[in-house]
C-alpha cells in the first residue's frame, strides 16, 4: 500500500477541478473536494481559507493551462490565432469554468501573466491601447461563445450529425423551408463535413477584420506624423 500523499494547495486545487468536470460549478464545495481527496472537510483550511479561494484558484489554474502567444511569431494574428485555439481547447474541458474566468476580483499571477501577454502581443503589433482593449474583447467573446455553443451541441461525431441533420430533413415540410434543406443536403450531409471547422473559419475573419483595422488606423496616423515632422523640420 501506497503512503498518503500529503496534502498541498495543489492537490485541493486539482480535486476541485475534478469534482467541477463532473458534476460543474456548484459541485465544488468544500466538502466535495474533501471527499475527493479522502479527508475530512476541515482539513481544507489549512491550504484554502475558504470556498472563494479554491474558486480563485482553480481559475489561476485554467489560465496555466492555456498557452502563452509566441511573441516570436511574425505575424501578430498566428501568435493569437494559436493562443484562442488553446483557450478553446482548455475550455472545452472545463467548460464549467466558462462563467468563473472574468468574475474573480483576486485574479492569480498566471492569469494576470496571460492578459499581459497577450495584451502586449497587439501593443507591439501596433495596436492603440483602446484597439488592443476591443481585440481582447471581441476574441475572447467568441471562444468562449463557441465552446459554450459547442457544448450544448447535440452532435459531437459525424454519426451524431448524420442522425440529427438526417431526423429533421425527415420532417421538414415539402417544398417549404428550401434555404435550410439545402443546408442539411448540400453542406451538413456531404461527407467531409466537420462542424467543428466552424471556429477556424469564424477566428480567421475575426483576426483579418482587426488587422484591416489595425492597418487603416496606421495609415491615418502617417499623415499627421509626417506634417508634425515638416512643421518641425520647417
Amino acid at each position: 500500500m501506497s503512503p498518503r500523499q500529503s496534502l498541498t494547495r495543489d492537490r485541493v486545487l486539482r480535486a476541485a477541478i475534478q469534482v467541477a468536470d463532473r458534476g460543474g460549478v456548484e459541485a465544488m464545495t468544500m466538502r466535495r473536494v474533501a471527499q475527493e481527496l479522502g479527508v475530512e472537510a476541515m482539513s481544507l483550511y489549512h491550504h484554502v481559507p475558504n470556498k472563494d479561494a479554491i474558486l480563485d484558484g482553480v481559475v489561476d489554474a485554467v489560465f496555466a493551462a492555456i498557452d502563452l502567444p509566441d511573441t516570436g511569431k511574425a505575424d501578430w494574428r498566428d501568435a493569437i490565432r494559436e493562443r484562442a485555439s488553446s483557450a478553446r481547447a482548455v475550455l472545452a474541458r472545463h467548460s464549467w469554468a466558462l462563467g468563473l474566468v472574468d468574475s474573480r476580483r483576486n485574479p492569480g499571477p498566471s492569469t494576470l501573466r496571460h492578459h499581459d501577454a497577450v495584451l502586449g502581443v497587439l501593443r507591439r503589433a501596433g495596436f492603440t491601447l483602446p484597439m488592443a482593449v476591443h481585440a481582447v474583447s471581441l476574441i475572447d467573446s467568441y471562444v468562449g461563445g463557441f465552446v459554450l455553443q459547442e457544448a450544448n451541441l447535440p452532435v459531437t461525431t459525424r454519426n451524431d450529425v448524420e442522425q440529427v441533420a438526417g431526423g429533421i430533413l425527415e420532417h421538414l415540410p415539402e417544398g417549404e423551408l428550401p434555404y435550410l434543406t439545402e443546408l442539411i443536403t448540400d453542406h451538413a450531409l456531404k461527407p467531409g463535413y466537420d462542424h467543428t471547422s466552424e471556429f477556424a473559419y469564424g477566428l480567421d475573419l475575426i483576426l483579418d477584420g482587426l488587422e484591416a483595422r489595425r492597418g487603416s488606423l496606421q495609415s491615418r496616423d502617417s499623415p499627421r506624423k509626417a506634417s508634425t515632422s515638416g512643421t518641425i523640420s520647417g
